[in-house]
Protein backbone atom coordinates (compact mmCIF):
# COMPACT_ATOMS: atom_id res chain seq x y z
CA UNK A 1 0.00 0.00 0.00
CA UNK A 2 3.15 2.22 -0.02
CA UNK A 3 2.08 4.76 -3.23
CA UNK A 4 4.47 4.61 -5.93
CA UNK A 5 5.82 7.49 -6.09
CA UNK A 6 5.91 8.90 -10.16
CA UNK A 7 5.01 11.98 -11.48
CA UNK A 8 1.56 10.93 -12.46
CA UNK A 9 0.42 9.34 -9.28
CA UNK A 10 1.68 12.54 -7.69
CA UNK A 11 -0.22 14.60 -9.73
CA UNK A 12 -3.19 12.36 -8.74
CA UNK A 13 -2.70 13.05 -5.22
CA UNK A 14 -2.60 16.63 -5.95
CA UNK A 15 -5.65 16.97 -7.49
CA UNK A 16 -7.57 14.51 -5.11
CA UNK A 17 -6.66 16.81 -1.93
CA UNK A 18 -9.40 19.01 -2.52
CA UNK A 19 -12.07 18.01 -0.67
CA UNK A 20 -15.42 16.45 -1.37
CA UNK A 21 -14.27 15.89 -4.93
CA UNK A 22 -11.69 13.81 -3.87
CA UNK A 23 -13.97 11.46 -2.22
CA UNK A 24 -16.39 11.31 -4.59
CA UNK A 25 -13.70 10.91 -7.55
CA UNK A 26 -11.81 7.92 -5.54
CA UNK A 27 -15.28 6.46 -5.24
CA UNK A 28 -16.10 5.97 -8.28
CA UNK A 29 -12.30 4.97 -9.52
CA UNK A 30 -12.97 2.24 -6.73
CA UNK A 31 -16.22 1.17 -8.40
CA UNK A 32 -14.52 0.44 -11.94
CA UNK A 33 -11.54 -0.96 -9.91
CA UNK A 34 -9.16 1.08 -11.58
CA UNK A 35 -7.46 2.09 -8.16
CA UNK A 36 -7.81 -1.32 -6.33
CA UNK A 37 -4.21 -2.55 -6.79
CA UNK A 38 -3.77 0.33 -4.12
CA UNK A 39 -6.68 -1.01 -1.39
CA UNK A 40 -5.03 -4.36 -2.00
CA UNK A 41 -4.59 -6.06 2.06
CA UNK A 42 -1.35 -7.18 2.41
CA UNK A 43 -3.05 -10.85 3.42
CA UNK A 44 -6.36 -11.93 4.50
CA UNK A 45 -7.68 -10.11 6.72
CA UNK A 46 -9.47 -10.90 10.34
CA UNK A 47 -11.86 -7.95 10.40
CA UNK A 48 -13.67 -5.58 7.72
CA UNK A 49 -14.61 -2.53 9.87
CA UNK A 50 -13.84 -0.71 12.99
CA UNK A 51 -15.66 0.86 15.77
CA UNK A 52 -13.56 3.18 18.31
CA UNK A 53 -14.98 4.24 21.23
CA UNK A 54 -12.72 7.14 23.01
CA UNK A 55 -13.04 8.06 26.44
CA UNK A 56 -11.66 11.45 26.99
CA UNK A 57 -10.19 12.47 30.09
CA UNK A 58 -8.42 9.20 31.53
CA UNK A 59 -10.39 6.19 33.06
CA UNK A 60 -8.68 4.73 35.96
CA UNK A 61 -7.57 1.55 35.83
CA UNK A 62 -7.84 0.35 39.22
CA UNK A 63 -11.86 0.93 39.22
CA UNK A 64 -12.17 -0.62 35.91
CA UNK A 65 -10.46 -3.68 34.68
CA UNK A 66 -7.36 -3.83 36.89
CA UNK A 67 -8.00 -5.66 39.92
CA UNK A 68 -5.42 -5.29 42.47
CA UNK A 69 -6.54 -6.62 46.52
CA UNK A 70 -3.39 -5.49 47.69
CA UNK A 71 -4.25 -1.52 46.71
CA UNK A 72 -6.87 -2.32 49.55
CA UNK A 73 -4.52 -3.64 51.53
CA UNK A 74 -2.23 -0.70 51.25
CA UNK A 75 -5.48 1.79 51.51
CA UNK A 76 -4.17 5.01 53.60
CA UNK A 77 -0.93 3.82 53.15
CA UNK A 78 1.82 5.84 50.99
CA UNK A 79 3.73 5.21 48.08
CA UNK A 80 6.44 2.92 48.27
CA UNK A 81 8.75 4.40 45.20
CA UNK A 82 12.39 4.88 44.83
CA UNK A 83 11.30 8.64 43.13
CA UNK A 84 8.30 10.48 43.42
CA UNK A 85 5.95 9.86 40.92
CA UNK A 86 6.25 12.19 37.80
CA UNK A 87 2.05 12.95 38.12
CA UNK A 88 0.43 16.15 35.97
CA UNK A 89 -0.38 18.11 39.35
CA UNK A 90 2.82 17.10 41.13
CA UNK A 91 0.80 16.01 44.44
CA UNK A 92 1.25 12.28 45.45
CA UNK A 93 -1.10 11.70 48.75
CA UNK A 94 -1.84 8.13 50.21
CA UNK A 95 -2.94 5.39 48.53
CA UNK A 96 -6.61 4.80 48.21
CA UNK A 97 -8.31 1.62 47.76
CA UNK A 98 -10.85 1.09 44.41
CA UNK A 99 -14.22 2.93 45.06
CA UNK A 100 -15.87 -0.16 43.13
CA UNK A 101 -15.84 -3.76 43.80
CA UNK A 102 -14.62 -5.67 41.62
CA UNK A 103 -16.55 -9.46 40.38
CA UNK A 104 -15.52 -12.27 38.32
CA UNK A 105 -17.44 -12.20 35.29
CA UNK A 106 -18.48 -14.77 32.58
CA UNK A 107 -17.32 -18.34 31.86
CA UNK A 108 -13.46 -16.50 31.77
CA UNK A 109 -13.65 -15.46 35.02
CA UNK A 110 -12.14 -11.89 33.84
CA UNK A 111 -12.34 -9.53 36.73
CA UNK A 112 -14.29 -6.50 36.40
CA UNK A 113 -15.94 -3.73 38.55
CA UNK A 114 -19.02 -2.96 39.18
CA UNK A 115 -18.82 0.46 37.58
CA UNK A 116 -19.31 -1.64 34.45
CA UNK A 117 -22.47 -4.05 35.57
CA UNK A 118 -23.63 -4.45 31.83
CA UNK A 119 -20.57 -4.38 30.02
CA UNK A 120 -19.89 -7.20 32.60
CA UNK A 121 -22.05 -9.26 31.00
CA UNK A 122 -20.33 -9.14 27.66
CA UNK A 123 -16.47 -10.14 29.40
CA UNK A 124 -16.48 -13.14 27.33
CA UNK A 125 -16.36 -10.79 24.14
CA UNK A 126 -13.03 -8.92 25.36
CA UNK A 127 -9.70 -8.88 25.23
CA UNK A 128 -8.33 -6.87 28.13
CA UNK A 129 -4.73 -5.23 27.74
CA UNK A 130 -3.51 -4.24 31.31
CA UNK A 131 -0.57 -2.73 30.32
CA UNK A 132 -0.74 -0.30 28.45
CA UNK A 133 1.63 2.79 28.27
CA UNK A 134 1.74 6.51 27.17
CA UNK A 135 4.54 9.21 25.88
CA UNK A 136 2.75 11.81 28.47
CA UNK A 137 0.31 13.10 31.10
CA UNK A 138 -1.40 16.12 29.28
CA UNK A 139 -4.59 15.63 27.80
CA UNK A 140 -3.95 17.25 24.48
CA UNK A 141 -0.44 15.49 23.18
CA UNK A 142 -2.04 12.25 24.83
CA UNK A 143 -4.95 12.22 23.34
CA UNK A 144 -3.52 12.69 19.51
CA UNK A 145 -1.21 9.93 20.07
CA UNK A 146 -3.40 7.84 20.96
CA UNK A 147 -5.74 8.81 17.39
CA UNK A 148 -2.12 9.46 15.41
CA UNK A 149 0.56 7.35 17.48
CA UNK A 150 2.75 11.42 17.92
CA UNK A 151 1.52 13.61 20.51
CA UNK A 152 2.17 16.70 18.20
CA UNK A 153 -0.63 17.90 15.46
CA UNK A 154 -0.67 17.39 12.21
CA UNK A 155 -0.14 13.71 11.97
CA UNK A 156 -3.04 11.49 10.52
CA UNK A 157 -5.26 9.72 12.77
CA UNK A 158 -5.92 5.74 12.41
CA UNK A 159 -9.08 6.26 10.92
CA UNK A 160 -7.22 8.03 8.20
CA UNK A 161 -4.77 5.48 7.83
CA UNK A 162 -7.52 2.99 7.69
CA UNK A 163 -9.30 5.15 5.08
CA UNK A 164 -6.05 5.44 3.38
CA UNK A 165 -4.84 1.91 3.12
CA UNK A 166 -8.16 -0.51 2.32
CA UNK A 167 -10.57 2.43 0.81
CA UNK A 168 -14.50 3.09 1.34
CA UNK A 169 -16.81 0.08 1.05
CA UNK A 170 -19.74 2.23 0.23
CA UNK A 171 -20.61 5.00 -2.66
CA UNK A 172 -22.86 6.74 -0.76
CA UNK A 173 -21.47 7.74 2.87
CA UNK A 174 -17.79 8.69 4.22
CA UNK A 175 -14.91 5.44 4.91
CA UNK A 176 -14.62 7.30 8.15
CA UNK A 177 -17.17 9.00 10.26
CA UNK A 178 -17.01 10.56 13.72
CA UNK A 179 -19.46 10.88 16.44
CA UNK A 180 -18.25 13.65 18.83
CA UNK A 181 -19.57 13.84 22.10
CA UNK A 182 -22.90 15.79 22.38
CA UNK A 183 -21.35 18.12 24.74
CA UNK A 184 -18.30 19.22 23.33
CA UNK A 185 -15.26 18.57 21.34
CA UNK A 186 -12.57 16.34 22.80
CA UNK A 187 -9.35 17.82 23.85
CA UNK A 188 -7.43 18.75 20.48
CA UNK A 189 -10.94 19.33 18.80
CA UNK A 190 -11.01 18.30 15.16
CA UNK A 191 -7.39 17.54 15.03
CA UNK A 192 -8.47 13.93 16.51
CA UNK A 193 -9.97 13.07 12.90
CA UNK A 194 -7.54 14.98 10.89
CA UNK A 195 -5.85 13.45 7.82
CA UNK A 196 -2.67 14.88 8.31
CA UNK A 197 -0.80 14.49 4.81
CA UNK A 198 -2.89 12.52 3.63
CA UNK A 199 -5.19 13.23 0.81
CA UNK A 200 -8.41 15.34 2.18
CA UNK A 201 -10.36 12.43 1.37
CA UNK A 202 -9.55 10.20 4.32
CA UNK A 203 -9.97 12.98 6.95
CA UNK A 204 -13.18 11.97 9.77
CA UNK A 205 -15.93 13.31 8.58
CA UNK A 206 -18.39 14.15 12.01
CA UNK A 207 -21.93 13.84 12.60
CA UNK A 208 -24.07 15.89 15.14
CA UNK A 209 -24.89 13.52 17.86
CA UNK A 210 -27.81 14.68 19.49
CA UNK A 211 -31.30 14.56 18.08
CA UNK A 212 -32.10 17.83 16.08
CA UNK A 213 -30.87 19.65 12.76
CA UNK A 214 -28.93 17.82 10.11
CA UNK A 215 -26.18 15.30 10.97
CA UNK A 216 -23.91 16.96 8.47
CA UNK A 217 -23.77 20.89 8.38
CA UNK A 218 -24.49 22.80 4.53
CA UNK A 219 -25.99 19.30 3.47
CA UNK A 220 -28.74 20.98 2.51
CA UNK A 221 -29.63 24.12 0.71
CA UNK A 222 -30.08 26.94 3.36
CA UNK A 223 -33.71 28.02 1.81
CA UNK A 224 -35.85 25.13 0.43
CA UNK A 225 -35.82 25.06 -3.46
CA UNK A 226 -38.68 24.00 -5.59
CA UNK A 227 -38.33 20.31 -7.21
CA UNK A 228 -38.40 21.66 -10.59
CA UNK A 229 -36.18 25.02 -10.27
CA UNK A 230 -33.78 22.34 -9.04
CA UNK A 231 -34.55 19.80 -11.85
CA UNK A 232 -34.21 22.36 -14.42
CA UNK A 233 -31.16 23.71 -12.46
CA UNK A 234 -29.03 20.57 -12.40
CA UNK A 235 -30.26 19.74 -15.98
CA UNK A 236 -29.09 22.83 -17.45
CA UNK A 237 -25.30 22.82 -15.73
CA UNK A 238 -25.19 19.14 -16.50
CA UNK A 239 -25.60 20.11 -19.84
CA UNK A 240 -23.21 23.64 -20.09
CA UNK A 241 -20.55 21.04 -18.11
CA UNK A 242 -20.88 18.59 -20.95
CA UNK A 243 -20.48 21.66 -23.70
CA UNK A 244 -17.32 22.77 -22.00
CA UNK A 245 -16.01 19.71 -22.07
CA UNK A 246 -16.79 19.19 -25.78
CA UNK A 247 -15.18 22.64 -27.02
CA UNK A 248 -11.83 22.09 -24.38
CA UNK A 249 -11.08 18.69 -23.81
CA UNK A 250 -11.94 16.75 -20.57
CA UNK A 251 -10.58 18.54 -17.70
CA UNK A 252 -9.86 16.37 -14.94
CA UNK A 253 -10.08 19.01 -11.83
CA UNK A 254 -14.21 19.86 -13.45
CA UNK A 255 -14.61 16.21 -13.68
CA UNK A 256 -13.78 15.76 -10.12
CA UNK A 257 -15.88 18.68 -9.30
CA UNK A 258 -18.84 17.24 -11.06
CA UNK A 259 -18.34 13.90 -9.26
CA UNK A 260 -18.41 15.84 -5.96
CA UNK A 261 -21.99 16.90 -6.50
CA UNK A 262 -22.65 13.70 -7.40
CA UNK A 263 -21.77 12.17 -4.28
CA UNK A 264 -23.29 14.94 -2.04
CA UNK A 265 -26.40 14.34 -3.75
CA UNK A 266 -26.05 10.59 -2.73
CA UNK A 267 -25.64 11.82 0.68
CA UNK A 268 -28.64 13.64 0.78
CA UNK A 269 -30.40 10.63 0.43
CA UNK A 270 -28.73 8.11 2.56
CA UNK A 271 -27.24 10.38 5.21
CA UNK A 272 -30.94 10.94 6.43
CA UNK A 273 -31.75 7.02 6.06
CA UNK A 274 -28.70 6.12 8.53
CA UNK A 275 -29.44 8.22 10.90
CA UNK A 276 -32.99 8.01 11.30
CA UNK A 277 -33.66 5.31 13.51
CA UNK A 278 -37.40 5.81 14.19
CA UNK A 279 -37.80 2.38 12.33
CA UNK A 280 -35.70 0.35 14.95
CA UNK A 281 -37.91 -1.79 16.96
CA UNK A 282 -38.81 -0.41 20.34
CA UNK A 283 -36.72 -3.63 22.04
CA UNK A 284 -33.40 -2.19 20.53
CA UNK A 285 -34.11 0.89 21.12
CA UNK A 286 -34.55 0.37 25.02
CA UNK A 287 -31.20 -2.34 24.62
CA UNK A 288 -29.32 0.59 23.64
CA UNK A 289 -30.52 3.22 26.54
CA UNK A 290 -32.45 5.73 23.92
CA UNK A 291 -35.46 5.77 26.42
CA UNK A 292 -33.02 7.20 29.25
CA UNK A 293 -32.46 10.04 30.60
CA UNK A 294 -28.39 9.81 31.08
CA UNK A 295 -27.97 7.03 27.89
CA UNK A 296 -29.94 8.41 25.26
CA UNK A 297 -27.11 10.62 23.70
CA UNK A 298 -24.13 7.62 23.93
CA UNK A 299 -27.17 5.08 23.11
CA UNK A 300 -27.98 7.25 19.64
CA UNK A 301 -24.35 7.69 18.65
CA UNK A 302 -24.09 3.58 19.14
CA UNK A 303 -26.70 2.70 17.60
CA UNK A 304 -25.87 4.90 14.58
CA UNK A 305 -22.14 3.09 15.00
CA UNK A 306 -23.57 0.03 14.00
CA UNK A 307 -26.24 1.44 11.56
CA UNK A 308 -23.48 3.35 9.66
CA UNK A 309 -21.10 -0.27 9.28
CA UNK A 310 -24.48 -1.78 7.87
CA UNK A 311 -24.40 0.50 5.37
CA UNK A 312 -20.43 -0.15 4.51
CA UNK A 313 -19.09 2.88 6.27
CA UNK A 314 -15.25 1.49 7.45
CA UNK A 315 -14.26 3.24 10.53
CA UNK A 316 -16.78 4.98 13.12
CA UNK A 317 -15.32 7.05 15.72
CA UNK A 318 -17.06 7.47 19.16
CA UNK A 319 -16.46 10.03 22.12
CA UNK A 320 -17.11 9.64 25.83
CA UNK A 321 -16.38 13.02 27.20
CA UNK A 322 -16.22 16.38 25.79
CA UNK A 323 -14.01 19.73 26.66
CA UNK A 324 -12.01 20.50 29.88
CA UNK A 325 -13.04 22.76 32.38
CA UNK A 326 -16.03 23.01 35.11
CA UNK A 327 -17.71 21.39 35.64
CA UNK A 328 -16.26 18.59 33.62
CA UNK A 329 -17.98 17.01 31.40
CA UNK A 330 -15.16 14.00 30.54
CA UNK A 331 -13.34 10.93 32.50
CA UNK A 332 -11.49 13.58 34.32
CA UNK A 333 -11.69 12.52 38.44
CA UNK A 334 -9.17 14.78 39.65
CA UNK A 335 -11.68 15.92 42.49
CA UNK A 336 -13.71 13.13 43.00
CA UNK A 337 -13.43 9.73 41.59
CA UNK A 338 -16.77 8.35 42.75
CA UNK A 339 -18.81 10.85 41.38
CA UNK A 340 -16.56 11.60 38.36
CA UNK A 341 -16.68 8.33 36.90
CA UNK A 342 -20.18 7.01 38.33
CA UNK A 343 -21.46 9.93 36.54
CA UNK A 344 -20.09 9.27 32.81
CA UNK A 345 -20.18 4.95 33.17
CA UNK A 346 -24.18 5.74 33.90
CA UNK A 347 -24.07 7.86 30.21
CA UNK A 348 -22.05 4.41 28.38
CA UNK A 349 -22.51 1.40 30.03
CA UNK A 350 -25.70 0.00 29.02
CA UNK A 351 -25.56 1.09 25.35
CA UNK A 352 -21.54 -0.11 24.90
CA UNK A 353 -22.68 -3.61 25.84
CA UNK A 354 -25.69 -3.21 23.87
CA UNK A 355 -23.86 -2.41 21.12
CA UNK A 356 -22.00 -5.78 21.23
CA UNK A 357 -24.42 -7.88 22.33
CA UNK A 358 -26.20 -6.15 19.05
CA UNK A 359 -23.33 -6.45 16.70
CA UNK A 360 -23.22 -10.54 18.09
CA UNK A 361 -26.60 -11.34 17.13
CA UNK A 362 -26.51 -10.01 14.11
CA UNK A 363 -23.99 -11.88 12.74
CA UNK A 364 -21.67 -8.91 12.73
CA UNK A 365 -18.86 -9.13 15.61
CA UNK A 366 -16.81 -11.18 13.99
CA UNK A 367 -15.89 -8.91 11.27
CA UNK A 368 -15.72 -5.64 13.19
CA UNK A 369 -13.27 -4.83 15.70
CA UNK A 370 -14.46 -2.51 18.66
CA UNK A 371 -11.81 -0.55 20.47
CA UNK A 372 -12.45 0.78 23.74
CA UNK A 373 -9.35 3.42 24.97
CA UNK A 374 -8.48 6.51 27.01
CA UNK A 375 -5.35 8.34 26.65
CA UNK A 376 -4.07 7.08 29.72
CA UNK A 377 -5.10 5.97 33.24
CA UNK A 378 -5.25 7.54 36.88
CA UNK A 379 -2.98 6.93 40.05
CA UNK A 380 -3.54 4.51 42.70
CA UNK A 381 -2.60 7.23 45.28
CA UNK A 382 -4.68 10.40 45.35
CA UNK A 383 -4.23 13.59 44.34
CA UNK A 384 -3.97 15.52 47.36
CA UNK A 385 -1.67 16.34 50.44
CA UNK A 386 1.05 13.39 51.70
CA UNK A 387 -0.57 13.10 54.76
CA UNK A 388 -4.26 12.49 53.41
CA UNK A 389 -6.41 10.06 51.28
CA UNK A 390 -8.51 12.56 49.04
CA UNK A 391 -11.16 12.16 47.15
CA UNK A 392 -9.56 12.39 43.47
CA UNK A 393 -7.31 10.75 41.44
CA UNK A 394 -4.35 12.35 38.75
CA UNK A 395 -3.40 11.28 35.19
CA UNK A 396 -1.40 7.95 35.13
CA UNK A 397 0.46 7.31 31.69
CA UNK A 398 2.85 4.70 32.93
CA UNK A 399 -0.09 1.94 33.72
CA UNK A 400 -3.84 1.60 32.71
CA UNK A 401 -6.44 -0.33 30.21
CA UNK A 402 -7.83 -0.77 27.38
CA UNK A 403 -9.90 -3.17 25.57
CA UNK A 404 -10.80 -4.75 22.14
CA UNK A 405 -14.02 -7.22 21.16
CA UNK A 406 -14.36 -8.93 17.58
CA UNK A 407 -12.60 -10.83 15.03
CA UNK A 408 -9.52 -12.50 15.10
CA UNK A 409 -8.81 -12.22 18.89
CA UNK A 410 -8.45 -14.56 21.91
CA UNK A 411 -11.13 -13.70 23.74
CA UNK A 412 -12.02 -13.26 27.51
CA UNK A 413 -8.16 -12.74 28.16
CA UNK A 414 -5.89 -10.36 30.05
CA UNK A 415 -2.94 -9.32 28.67
CA UNK A 416 -0.05 -8.04 30.54
CA UNK A 417 0.12 -6.47 33.87
CA UNK A 418 1.11 -3.96 36.27
CA UNK A 419 2.60 -3.53 39.48
CA UNK A 420 0.76 -4.67 42.81
CA UNK A 421 -1.26 -1.60 43.15
CA UNK A 422 -2.21 -0.88 39.72
CA UNK A 423 0.41 1.88 38.85
CA UNK A 424 2.96 0.77 36.73
CA UNK A 425 2.99 -1.70 33.69
CA UNK A 426 5.76 -3.99 34.67
CA UNK A 427 4.79 -7.48 32.39
CA UNK A 428 4.43 -6.59 28.42
CA UNK A 429 4.05 -2.76 28.64
CA UNK A 430 2.51 -2.02 25.10
CA UNK A 431 2.79 1.69 24.25
CA UNK A 432 0.50 3.11 21.49
CA UNK A 433 2.69 1.82 18.68
CA UNK A 434 2.20 -1.72 19.41
CA UNK A 435 -1.78 -1.04 19.70
CA UNK A 436 -2.27 0.66 16.52
CA UNK A 437 -0.04 -2.46 14.61
CA UNK A 438 -1.93 -4.56 16.07
CA UNK A 439 -5.61 -2.58 15.01
CA UNK A 440 -4.06 -2.64 11.30
CA UNK A 441 -3.03 -6.46 11.38
CA UNK A 442 -6.47 -7.47 12.22
CA UNK A 443 -7.64 -5.60 9.53
CA UNK A 444 -4.91 -7.30 6.65
CA UNK A 445 -2.63 -4.47 7.28
CA UNK A 446 1.28 -4.78 7.63
CA UNK A 447 1.65 -1.54 9.54
CA UNK A 448 5.52 -1.19 8.06
CA UNK A 449 4.15 -0.99 4.76
CA UNK A 450 1.44 1.04 4.97
CA UNK A 451 3.28 4.33 4.57
CA UNK A 452 2.95 7.91 3.02
CA UNK A 453 6.22 10.05 1.22
CA UNK A 454 5.35 13.22 3.28
CA UNK A 455 8.35 15.95 3.64
CA UNK A 456 11.01 13.34 3.08
CA UNK A 457 9.70 10.35 5.01
CA UNK A 458 8.12 7.57 4.87
CA UNK A 459 5.92 7.74 7.17
CA UNK A 460 3.72 5.00 8.83
CA UNK A 461 1.19 5.40 12.11
CA UNK A 462 3.75 3.54 13.74
CA UNK A 463 6.64 5.71 13.10
CA UNK A 464 9.40 3.69 13.61
CA UNK A 465 8.06 1.41 16.18
CA UNK A 466 5.21 -1.34 16.36
CA UNK A 467 5.25 -4.64 17.63
CA UNK A 468 1.84 -6.95 16.63
CA UNK A 469 0.28 -8.08 19.59
CA UNK A 470 0.32 -11.72 18.49
CA UNK A 471 -0.06 -13.22 22.18
CA UNK A 472 -3.76 -11.87 21.90
CA UNK A 473 -4.64 -13.14 18.20
CA UNK A 474 -6.76 -15.86 17.89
Amino acid sequence: MQINNDIKRRDFLDWTTHGLGGAAISSLMLEDGFASQALKPHYTPHVKKVIHLCLCGGVSQVDTFDYKPKLKEMHGKSLQADEKPDVFFGKVGLLRSNDWEFKQRGQSGMWISDLFPNISTVADELTVINSMVAESSSHTPATFQESSGFRLNGFPVMGSWVSYGLGNMTNDLPTYVVLPDSRGMPAGSTSNWTNGFLPARHQGVPFRTNVEGNAISNLFPAEKIEPMVESNSRTLLKKMNELHMKETGTNDTLAARIASYELAAKMQLAVPEVTSIEGETEGTRESYGLNGKETRDFGRSCLLARRLLERGVRHVQLFSGGSFGSPRINWDGHEDMKRNHGREALRIDQPVAALIKDLRSRGMLDETLVLFTSEFGRTPFTQSAADQVGTGRDHNQVGFSVWLAGGGLKSGINYGATDDIGYKSIIDPVPWYDFHATVLHLLGIDHKRLSYYHNGIQRRLTNVHGNVLSDILA
